[in-house]
């Protein structure tokens, strides 16, 4: 399977809707991959915080009618990162999006744990409830996004829920990047799994971003990372290495909680 990780810069000069249309253009040229991601709120920036009523959309949105085409257009699965959700009721919500290649919604993830202790996104946006994994040929995704990677019971849960590769869109800042890449390999190496961790670059809100989209096999080993500004990672891997490893190494099946 190829999966091609699209490291965005968020510059604060771009306006959203050019940066709907550029990203669409280089998911565009993934055409050939099987599975193209996203980063976390790449239309706003994860740390723009004043922006997130402003730029909310409903589901069925601008980004959800751009991201679609473009899956459409590629023939590929994509997670295309977050957006800010305006719910019809009316809260916001941290919402990703993943669509078929024929550019149908296969699923949509309401962010379940909000970062900001009691501040920014935590007090700004409401928490998602409902564990999603996706099925692609090959490979079942858990989908999570950012700060749900210092939770490890969620990512245990959606392996329960059938999950073999675990798919994460971020906004993660640069002055904790050091954590970014501990987690993922964590995450892989508890769960036997394969971490795609997608993450932005530049400059948002005066948060300087981490970069480093990763990709870590089931043994935890990094197969590709990428660096600190905005380019495409894209990575061959063997979703059957996830069956393998829980055979050779049979931990999951010691568990006790």
């Amino acid at each position: 399977m190829r999966a091609s990780l699209i490291q965005i810069a968020v510059d604060e000069d771009e306006s959203v809707t050019s940066r709907r249309q550029r990203v669409a253009s280089l998911v565009r040229d993934q055409a050939g991959a099987d599975l193209v991601i996203l980063p976390e709120l790449w239309t706003t920036g994860a740390f723009a915080y004043e922006d997130f009523a402003r730029e909310a959309e409903p589901l069925e949105g601008p980004t959800y009618e751009v991201m679609a085409k473009a899956a459409s257009d590629a023939g590929v699965w994509l997670h295309a990162g977050s957006i800010p959700e305006r719910d019809p009721e009316g809260p916001l919500y941290n919402t990703s999006l993943v669509f078929s290649p024929s550019g149908d919604l296969a699923a949509a993830y309401r962010k379940i744990h909000r970062f900001g202790f009691d501040k920014g996104e935590a007090v700004m946006m409401s928490a998602g409830r409902e564990l999603v994994t996706v099925r692609l040929p090959g490979t079942t995704l858990g989908v999570a996004t950012c700060y749900d990677l210092r939770f490890p019971e969620l990512f245990r849960g959606l392996v329960d829920a059938g999950a073999e590769t675990l798919v994460v869109p971020a906004g993660w800042p640069e002055r904790r990047r050091s954590h970014w890449t501990l987690l993922a390999q964590a995450r892989a190496v508890e769960n036997q799994a394969f971490v795609l961790a997608c993450g932005t670059a530049g400059t948002h809100a005066r948060v300087p971003q981490a970069g480093h989209s990763i990709v870590v096999d089931p043994w935890g080993e990094v197969l590709a990372e990428a660096g600190a500004e905005e380019q495409v990672l894209t990575v061959d891997f063997d979703p059957g290495r996830v069956a393998t490893t829980r055979e050779l190494f049979p931990a999951l099946k010691d568990r006790v909680l």
